[in-house]
């Protein structure tokens, strides 16, 4: 997957350590700061020089008297403060670690000045091992303090994380081969280490779990329309096919077919009309009877537009199509082996990939991954060979133009799902995932799906979590080659599952295949009127 990091080193002024250069001297916050960049004040951290001469030179250099300097500097010294709330992260990401990760300080910093910081309250235990410009005769930038750093401690630079508040000493770090973080805020920061060093997967897993039931997707903010938390299906039934956890989803479920809201239509038609997008995935994530659902897709076969192409509502009243929604009705008829009913929906669903037609999104989908992200599912719904000859080779070449592309939590897992599913390694857009962990565990939310007229975009952070989980797993494990000749159809002629129970049929894919397909999330975009 990614490298795996088991060593940090911290530098600690203006990191773990706050400190205010303001006193009560007559040499100002700006001076002080000056004299600390100065030549001398640089000799004297690499042990060149004792502290009384540093004072003398430093008085001759900037016009001050000695004694000042050094009141000023004992005030500046007074004000040391360790920060707790990182030092407690460290102490925590440590625990975690089963002694796997080594913490080390490396601070450009005179053997006289340690020895004050030593004597400030804080947890030094946390490191293995501190390393001073003082006792090195080295300071940072210079690689030569860096190389001394990796010899003694015989860290592996690859494995290793740098944080300072200087880009010059990141940049050294990084030159070396190191992760270097520059430390702006500590919020910032701690996060960063948290996806750095913890586990993405099982933190990931745990904010499902504390959030069990209340994953509300919500809407984004308009000139027009506040934010507001909106119920319904669609996401909680793509959660819920992607962890095949019932206790983390709410679900209003459905007979037959099925609408996207929970209760009265927002920020649209109060009666909303059902759909036969979130139909589709009702019922091939909650698996009702055969005969229910070959009911119902006979239903739908009634509404097919002038084109041959498959309409969105069970409403004559409203012809609307779109291309995603095409392709997850495709999945719930190819499921039930039935998709030859639909030949000219799933030829315009070609042309559709095969132009590009996808890019900008679609008329109810946010993205362009979501367009290649269901066709994969589409191909994981059946093993039918004309599908997948038409399809597959396609697919691949349009996801692998996608890899690198910006997006936000959602788009980039569903890219490395789809990748994975062709065949395709895709650490660049992992690097860019990982990143977009919260410290609270979950990912950053992601839009799925948005209001035909007016838009509006809707999404859900415990979707883009689940989805977010499956891609990280995926990159775990080797790509699926694709060679693999497609298997049988999934739906046998025994009896299905009950409709209570999600997604407990054998699946003939292979285990990162089948991982995948329980990811394949849908979004539905509502038509406002």
């Amino acid at each position: 997957m990614s490298r795996r990091y088991t060593a940090v080193i911290f530098d600690l002024g203006d990191v773990l350590f706050k400190w205010s250069p303001e006193t009560k001297t007559n040499i100002s916050a700006r001076t002080l700061r000056e004299i600390l960049s100065s030549p001398t004040w640089f000799d004297y951290e690499r042990g060149r020089l004792s502290e009384a001469d540093c004072y003398t030179q430093v008085g001759e250099e900037f016009v001050l008297e000695p004694d000042e300097i050094a009141r000023a500097f004992q005030q500046a010294r007074d004000s040391l403060q360790a920060d707790d709330e990182l030092i407690a992260l460290i102490r925590e990401l440590k625990a975690q670690s089963n002694g796997e990760l080594r913490v080390f300080a490396m601070s450009n910093i005179s053997l006289p000045d340690y020895e004050v910081l030593r004597t400030k309250p804080a947890d030094w235990s946390i490191f293995d091992q501190v390393f001073t410009s003082g006792a090195a005769g080295e300071r940072k930038p210079n690689l030569g303090f860096f190389r001394h750093v990796l010899a003694v401690t015989g860290v592996d630079p690859q494995s290793t994380i740098f944080v300072d508040d200087r880009s010059e000493n990141v940049l050294s770090a990084r030159s070396l081969g190191l992760q270097g973080l520059v430390f702006d805020e500590a919020q910032n920061v701690a996060r960063a280490l948290r996806n750095l060093i913890g586990d993405p997967i099982g933190r990931g897993r745990d904010f499902l779990r504390r959030n069990a039931g209340e994953h509300i997707s919500v809407t984004d903010r308009t000139e027009k329309h506040a934010a507001i938390e909106l119920r319904e299906n669609f996401a909680q039934l793509l959660i819920l096919e992607a962890t095949n956890d019932r206790t983390l989803v709410d679900l209003v479920e459905h007979p037959r077919t099925w609408n996207f809201f929970q209760g009265k239509g927002q920020l649209t038609t109060e009666q909303f009309p059902f759909d036969l997008d979130t139909t589709s995935l009702g019922l091939t994530v909650l698996r009702p009877g055969k005969e229910v659902a070959f009911s119902v897709m006979d239903e739908m076969l009634e509404y097919i537009g002038p084109d041959g192409i498959i309409q969105t509502y069970f409403d004559h009243r409203r012809p609307r199509f779109d291309p995603i929604v095409c392709v997850n009705v495709l999945a719930l008829f190819y499921t039930y082996g039935r998709g030859n009913e639909l030949a000219k929906t799933l030829q315009w669903v070609h042309e559709v990939l095969q132009n590009r037609a996808y890019l900008d999104g679609t008329r109810y989908y946010e993205t362009p991954e979501c367009f290649l992200f269901f066709t994969s599912r589409l191909l994981a719904s059946s093993g039918d060979q004309e599908l997948h000859g038409m399809l597959k080779p396609l697919l691949k070449e349009r996801v692998q133009e996608r890899i690198g592309a910006e997006g936000d939590a959602l788009a980039l897992a569903m890219r490395i799902l789809v990748t994975d599913f062709v065949g395709l390694r895709n650490e660049v857009d992992l690097r860019a995932l990982l990143p977009l962990q919260c410290e609270d565990g979950g990912w950053e939310n992601g839009w799925m799906y948005k209001y035909g007229s007016s838009g509006i975009r809707i999404g859900n952070r415990g979707l883009t979590t689940a989805l977010a989980i499956k891609a990280v797993e995926t990159m775990s494990y080797p790509a699926i080659s694709p060679s693999i000749s497609p298997s049988p159809t999934i739906i046998e002629a025994t009896a299905p599952p009950s409709p209570t129970s999600p997604s407990k049929f054998k699946s003939p894919f292979t285990a990162t295949e089948q991982s995948y397909r329980g990811l394949r999330g849908r979004g539905k975009r509502i038509q406002s009127e």
